[in-house]
């Protein structure tokens, strides 16, 4: 989740070569709106800026502080809660598929002893089994984290084509005082505007996926990673409510924290390392306790370099769900597998 306008807001729309492009009318229109909400005309009041943030390149000069109330959070902690629940009763039922694909295969594999290479070999074509052959070739955490970043990856191009915009601060940018305040708390876990920003996430992400997969399983990793993206987003909202501080939010952090968070709680003597310093080492029990301490003094000294709040949220669920979750909640999942189990009926 994070950080928060740096950029101007005309680097989302005009490149050095527009002058030699043709507009059409709606994009001179579009141009000319960018052009008055730089200068604060659009609300009429000047734009606040926050040169201090390194995701958001936007102003937030048409969220008012008034518009920020407790009142306006019921919606998204309602969101929040059944949004989780539903999460992890979809991940138990995924795992529940797995496993029956998984017997429904060995059940068939004695028939294939009898079959010719004719019946199961069949064609295809030289890039389809590189692909098949690549994605085999990858660890369980790394079929988890391709997806995430592919799709991150896509969100992160849609930002440069100027005409979804519009779309994207309404959905892919998470705000208390929007109009549309549940779906971009799940939609704005999957959204960079920084290339740095972007690359820096799914670094983290990639080095503890593989980790957090063969601890959780990618069932349970995946039902913890959009939930805590989602409360991470809420716990964002609480802040911004209660210090009267408006402002839009971008950015996988707040769900990447929970991963980190579960990872250094569940293994506190794995041994870390800082890319450009690999020399020095440390525990990734230090490790939480420094950040966690870190996001808590961004809170309590208003820092908007990052969205410290968001940052937070998402670490608690990583950490309370290594020390609590995991051995109370998830074993819970049986009564949801076995009436599964009754509306699928037996393997036949």
């Amino acid at each position: 989740m994070a950080l928060s306008r740096m950029f101007q807001i005309s680097d989302l729309c005009a490149s050095k070569g527009t002058n030699f492009i043709k507009l059409s009318r709606h994009e001179h229109k579009f141009m000319k709106g960018v052009r008055n909400f730089k200068r604060g005309k659009v609300g009429g009041e000047e734009p606040k800026i926050n040169p201090e943030s390194v995701a958001t390149p936007f102003t937030a000069s048409t969220v008012q502080a008034r518009n920020l109330h407790f009142g306006r959070l019921v919606k998204p902690f309602f969101f929040t809660l059944g949004f989780s629940g539903a999460t992890f009763v979809g991940a138990a039922i995924w795992e529940y598929e797995n496993m029956r694909a998984h017997a429904i295969r060995m059940l068939k594999k004695p028939m294939k002893f009898f079959k010719g290479k004719a019946d199961y070999s069949i064609e295809r074509s030289a890039r389809t089994r590189e692909i098949r052959n690549w994605w085999n070739g990858l660890t369980p955490g790394e079929r988890v984290f391709v997806p995430i970043c592919a799709l991150n990856v896509l969100v992160f191009a849609a930002w440069r084509i100027p005409r979804l915009q519009p779309l994207m601060m309404r959905y892919f940018c998470s705000n208390p005082a929007s109009e549309h305040v549940c779906l971009p708390m799940i939609l704005s876990t999957f959204s960079h505007y920084s290339g740095f920003h972007l690359l820096a996430n799914m670094y983290v992400l990639h080095s503890f996926s593989t980790g957090a997969v063969h601890s959780l399983g990618k069932e349970q990793f995946l039902a913890l990673y959009l939930s805590a993206g989602v409360a991470s987003s809420f716990t964002s909202y609480v802040y911004k409510v209660a210090t009267k501080q408006p402002g839009l939010s971008l950015g996988a952090s707040g769900a990447i924290m929970a991963i980190l968070g579960y990872v250094c709680t569940q293994y506190p003597e794995t041994r870390l390392g800082i890319i450009l310093l690999p020399i020095f080492t440390f525990s990734a029990g230090a490790a939480i306790k420094f950040i966690v301490g870190l996001d808590t003094a961004g809170v309590i000294m208003g820092w908007k370099f990052f969205d410290h709040a968001a940052h937070l949220g998402g670490a608690t669920c990583g950490i309370l769900w290594a020390l609590w979750g995991n051995q109370n909640v998830w074993p819970k999942r049986e009564a949801v597998l076995r009436y599964w189990h009754e509306v699928r009926g037996s393997i036949k």
